[in-house]
């Protein structure tokens, strides 16, 4: 008997950011979105550096190589924002 449960895929298929929300499409057709606000380094960054994203952790992961910024698709589905940096 086939089971109704839908696969799960948490790799990345596509990322796009604006000035507000960062949004993140799974694989298993699933979309993240969060307040751009909870990552300081791509909140700062220049659209063009936003764009600028490529694959991590074998697809579980995103990397923006000109900010050094790095999320995982877990953290994001766990809704963990970026660490406070100490002042």
């Amino acid at each position: 008997m086939a089971s109704l449960a839908p696969k799960v895929d948490l790799r990345v298929k596509a990322v796009s950011v604006d000035d507000d929300r960062l949004t993140v499409d799974l694989m298993d057709g699933r979309s993240i979105a969060v307040p751009l606000a909870w990552y300081p380094r791509l909140f700062d960054a220049t659209p063009e550096q936003r764009r600028n994203w490529e694959l991590a952790g074998s697809g579980y992961g995103i990397h923006w190589p000109d900010i050094d910024e790095d999320l995982s698709t877990e953290g994001l589905l766990r809704g963990a924002p970026a660490p406070r940096s100490a002042v």
